[in-house]
């Protein structure tokens, strides 16, 4: 079940876990999956913390995904790294605000197998890393949050960067879209099967919304203790 806030009110979701339940999976080190409005995309997204990527967690993220591997990150991340947009006029439905691509600048191969692109992810977690720590273009997609997180944009990149922060971890995600074997995506039906044959914590962004906005008024505190059994 996923509890909503509204005061001293608790509303009740089925199938959908708590969102602490969710954070405490990321910090962790665990995948979670976060599924948003069926007026929105309608998708679920595997989400973890850029700076746990291994090459076995990337590994089965491709296989499970799109193939396409996104990194959220907070605008001022982006800047420092001197990662630009991708284009001067955003022309994506959802203003999904890609930057240029990047490989990590060392240690990689071709930069798209998992062990690279598992690298590129946590050196982009990495507050010690440079613009020189990366190239440009490359096989991972940063994608820019905007300032206020899912309180202001209640997507999976806002949510990936938000989900990282109440965890502890720097504020820097993984996601991509789950598809089924034909490569359409997966609904919410499919998302309860999926997040259940793997124990991935199943959460909305609705409930990350209510959550953020519980947690920062003090009625709610994160759980950043990775204390649940790992995937």
């Amino acid at each position: 079940m996923s509890a909503a806030h509204n005061g001293s009110t608790t509303v009740v979701r089925q199938g959908l876990d708590p969102v602490e339940k969710a954070v405490q999976a990321m910090a962790a080190g665990r995948p979670v999956i976060v599924v948003d409005n069926e007026d929105r995309e309608n998708e679920g997204d595997i989400i973890f913390a850029a700076e746990h990527a291994t090459p076995a967690l990337m590994g089965w993220t491709i296989r499970y995904s799109s193939g396409v591997i996104c990194v959220p990150l907070e605008g001022a991340r982006a800047d420092a790294l001197a990662l630009p947009p991708m284009v001067l006029v955003n022309e994506d439905a959802k203003g999904t605000a890609y930057t240029v691509s990047c490989d990590a600048a060392v240690g990689v191969s071709t930069g798209i197998s998992a062990t690279d692109r598992a690298l590129t992810a946590r050196i982009l977690a990495d507050s010690s890393s440079t613009p020189s720590s990366i190239t440009r273009p490359g096989h991972i997609f940063p994608l820019r949050a905007v300032n206020g997180g899912v309180r202001e944009r209640p997507g999976h990149t806002e949510a990936a960067v938000d989900l990282c922060r109440l965890a502890g971890l720097a504020p820097v995600g993984v996601i991509a879209e789950l598809v089924h074997d034909d490569g359409e995506m997966m609904r919410l039906d499919s998302l309860r099967e999926f997040a259940a044959e793997h124990g991935c914590p199943l959460i909305s962004i609705e409930d990350l919304v209510a959550y953020v906005v519980a947690s920062e008024a003090g009625n709610q505190v994160a759980i950043p203790a990775g204390n649940e059994e790992q995937r």
